[in-house]
């Protein structure tokens, strides 16, 4: 199955793993669910990735993070921005707050794909791809 839009599909993924509790889950590689990936644990949300595959067929295994002995699901809610039929973009000065700094944005900028937190810090706005809490 190949998804046009590569970061929804990744982001449904994750999703519907967290929901029935999955420790890993596949999503197909391109350049930018790699970079997602690496956001995310950066922030503390997932494990860890690893990339498999060859070629074509690459694609990312994501081991998912769950907290207490009920395995509650570090990512509560995934939810996408910007979407290929209606982009949403935010100047450096306009970055929005994820509930009050608990959650991240996922943005694309032109230095590359990083959390609100750090394209604040960088004086950098862009493409804001999802937030994620």
């Amino acid at each position: 199955m190949s998804s046009t839009d590569t970061v929804s599909d990744m982001l449904t993924r994750i999703r519907n793993s967290c929901l029935v509790r999955h420790t890993t889950t596949v999503v197909p590689t391109t350049r930018m669910t790699r970079s997602i990936a690496k956001v995310l644990k950066q922030e503390g949300f997932i494990d860890s990735y690893e990339e498999n595959g060859e070629g074509i067929k690459k694609h990312l295994i994501i081991t998912l993070k769950y907290k207490g002995k009920n395995r509650q699901p570090i990512i509560q809610t995934l939810k996408r921005v910007s979407k290929p039929g209606l982009r949403v973009y935010s100047n450096r000065k306009e970055l929005p707050r994820v509930l009050g700094g608990i959650g991240i944005a996922i943005i694309s900028t032109s230095k590359g794909v990083m959390s609100d937190r750090e394209a604040r810090n960088q004086g950098v706005g862009g493409e804001i791809l999802c937030y994620v809490w």
